[in-house]
């Protein structure tokens, strides 16, 4: 469970990372509150709901089982341990 809520977090953080790192390299001044105005936190942050919104929907739809399907938890079938499926 940790690693999807790692990811989001992650997506969120990335267009503030990105937006820092293009202020260093530009020698703009990252720590610069004229660096940081409103209006750009605003955009960013609107650009982080858009990619975790994304990463959501991409998760929903294009990942795990397929409809239909069951899943069959790993057991001991004759002596031997089967591996979890989807059926």
């Amino acid at each position: 469970m940790i690693r999807p809520i790692a990811t989001e977090i992650l997506l969120f953080a990335a267009p503030f990372v990105l937006y820092a790192v293009f202020l260093w390299a530009t020698k703009a001044g990252v720590m610069d509150l004229e660096s940081w105005p409103l209006s750009r936190i605003a955009w960013l942050t609107i650009a982080a709901l858009g990619l975790v919104l994304g990463s959501f929907v991409y998760f929903a739809h294009f990942s795990g089982a397929p409809p239909g399907s069951a899943y069959v938890p790993a057991h001991m079938e004759n002596g031997k341990f089967v591996p979890a499926q989807t059926k």
